[in-house]
Parts: C-alpha cells; structure tokens; sequence
C-alpha cells in the first residue's frame, strides 16, 4: 500500500536577470503553508560557467533535451538560507532541496547547517540531493568532477554519522575522525530525511538503497514514470532494499480548459500513479501574484488534487 499522496510545489528562488525583488517567492511558500500544500522545494547552482549546453548532456548528468532555464548571470537563491527565511514565516509545510549540490560543502558543516534548520522548522527539512551536471561548480569549489558521485555519498555518509550517533566516528579515503560530538541533532532518530535524485544506473540506486528515504526520478525514469518506478523497485530488491519505504517525486502536467487552469483533468491519473508508487505529485501550475490571491488559488488546487487521490 503507497505512502499518501502529497502535493508540493517548487518555489521560483532563481531568475533570467537580478530584480532584487524576491517576494513572489516569499508569498508563494506562505501562500502553500496556510493553503494545505504539503511541501515546497528549491533548487540549486552554486556558481556557473558558461558551457550551459551540458544541462541537455545526459552522460554528464544533464537532461536529454533539457534547457537551462537562466543564462550564467541569472540569479540563483542559497537554497538552505532560504528555507531558513521560510521557515520562519510558516509552520507547518515541509521544506525541501531538488536538489542540493550537497558535495560542495564540506560534509560537517553541511551536517550542523541542516540539524539546525531542521530543529528550528520543528523537523519539516527534507533534503534532496544530487551530483549535478555543472563541472565548472565542482571545478570553482576545487573539487574533481570526475569524481563527483563518491564525493557525494561521502559526504551524506559522513552528516548520517553525525545526526545518528552521540559520539561519532568515521574512517575513509577522504575523511577521518574519532569521538566527535554535534548537536544538536535533527527531530528524526535517522537524521534529515535524504531525497536521492538520479536515473536508474548503479551508482544512483547503490546511494538510494543505502540512504534514502525518496526518489527523485531524472531523465527517462521521470519521463515514464511507471516504468521508471518498477525499474527502481528491481535495483532496490537487487540490493536487499524494500521498496514500499521509498517516497517517490512525479511532476503533473497541467491539463488547460477554455477558462484556464482544468483542476480535474490535471489531476485525473493521479489516484493511478499513486497505485504505482507515486507519493509526492510536484506542480507547476500559473499561479496569481499575490499572497492572498495564490493562496486562493492554492486552496482550490489542494481540494482537487485530494478529492482525485481520496485523501481527506
């Protein structure tokens, strides 16, 4: 039997050119909390080069046929000092990364950074988590690229060491260190919940049996995502991992009527994908300007989204 069904969005914390004007943001995570959203997301890039191209590369981990929706001056939110701001204006939406970046920080720093949100939210910190596509961000923070996919199982090693032990120790090529002690911990005995974002390959689904608590489909496998979902489920039995505890993230295409927006048709094969495995339904929906007004709206796509998948 699935997890429930839940809703999220993703905030627009990047933009083509700097306004300075950040409030559309703001309002919209405000908006979801009191509307019943279940959670919000932001996004990532650290720096950029100027070979944007790679975005639609899949053999670095871009998106076949994917754009780049900035040009390298575009702005792009620190997206854990967002969710900080957030977090402090809501109190019940959870609040997510897709994805961070998380090897580009030196993993005990990145381990304190999200205990610390995460208790001050009262435990809403999920963490979505990925290698990325960019080298030129791996190069600019002195990082091999090549080696990018253990560089980041390191570090959640390492921040799971952290959350879940009182006096932590670890030995590795990269890192060692011996009765090391970090509070506060996250709310979770587990630590903060690890969302693993990548395509069904071994190196992805080797980091999601080992610490996920939820996919985040790429490339083909988010593209069809009942085939993607039961090529996960395959990998995860491979490697001794049930899969019912695993979320999984689907993207719902807007359905248009004569009026705008059709609530019901958009979320017509929702009940169905949940059946297959689907528990977190992200929309991009053209949502009003305006607290008030998006919250509104909101209001009225929550209804329909749980009328479809018979959620009270």
């Amino acid at each position: 039997m699935p997890r429930p069904a839940q809703l999220s969005l993703t905030l627009p914390t990047y933009a083509a050119t700097d306004t300075g004007d950040w409030t559309p943001a703001i309002d919209l995570a405000v908006a979801a909390d009191r509307a019943g959203v279940d959670r919000v997301v932001v996004s990532e890039h650290v720096v950029f080069g100027e070979n944007l191209e790679a975005y639609a590369d899949p053999r670095v981990g871009g998106q076949r046929n994917g754009r780049q929706p900035t040009g390298p001056d575009g702005p792009w939110l620190d997206p854990l000092v967002t969710l900080s701001y957030l977090a402090a204006l809501t109190g019940r939406v959870r609040l997510g990364t897709a994805v961070l970046i998380a090897a580009l920080r030196r993993p005990v720093v990145l381990a304190k950074t999200a205990a610390t949100l995460d208790v001050m939210s009262g435990g809403r910190l999920d963490l979505g988590i990925g290698v990325g596509w960019q080298r030129e961000e791996y190069e600019a923070a002195g990082l091999p690229f090549a080696n990018r996919g253990r560089l980041l199982d390191h570090t959640i090693e390492v921040c799971q060491e952290l959350w879940r032990n009182q006096t932590a120790s670890y030995s590795s090529p990269e890192l060692t260190f011996d009765r090391i002690h970090q509070a506060p911990k996250p709310l979770r005995p587990g630590g903060v919940p690890i969302w693993v974002s990548g395509t069904v390959n071994k190196r992805s689904m080797d980091r999601l049996a080992r610490f996920g608590a939820g996919w985040i489909p790429w490339g083909d496998d988010a593209s069809d995502i009942a085939a993607g979902i039961a090529r996960m489920r395959r990998a995860l039995a491979e490697r001794g991992r049930p899969a019912d505890d695993i979320q999984v993230m689907s993207r719902v295409p807007t359905a248009r009527g004569s009026d705008g927006v059709d609530l019901a048709r958009t979320f017509a094969s929702s009940a169905a994908l949940h059946e297959q495995g689907v528990t977190d339904f992200r929309i991009s929906l053209p949502i009003p300007p305006g607290r008030v007004e998006a919250e509104d709206f909101l209001t009225r796509v929550v209804a329909a989204f749980r009328a479809a998948v018979n959620r009270p």
